[in-house]
């Protein structure tokens, strides 16, 4: 999925992310410290389109308009589970984190889009 959030400008920035759905919303993991949530801080606008895995959208493609938030704790932890379900590669790296002591990483954040 691509996400593009918005400078201050304006100029829209789109990234891929691993996304889940949950009931109401799209829910995605990142760096804390990542340009797309320092944007999300300063407008919460989005907008997302289906992309390939090089980020690319193909031509045509629907996009929707959204607002996003960073998740507290709580929600952290349920989106988490989500992408865990959907994705072998987050169930891996959970492993491996409970097999060598470590928890989650505190310098990710769980941002969750409501359309």
């Amino acid at each position: 999925m691509s996400v593009t959030t918005y400078r201050r400008n304006g100029t829209g920035v789109p990234t891929p992310v691993w996304y889940a759905l949950s009931e109401r919303e799209l829910v995605f993991w990142t760096g804390a410290g990542t340009g797309k949530v320092k944007r999300i801080g300063n407008d919460p606008r989005v907008q997302v389109a289906v992309c390939n895995v090089r980020g690319q959208i193909a031509p045509g493609a629907a996009a929707y308009e959204g607002t996003a938030r960073v998740l507290d704790d709580a929600g952290k932890v349920a989106a988490r589970r989500l992408l865990a379900r959907k994705y072998l590669m987050v169930r891996l790296t959970d492993v491996a984190r409970k097999v060598v002591g470590r928890s989650a990483r505190p310098t990710q954040v769980a941002v969750a889009v409501t359309f």
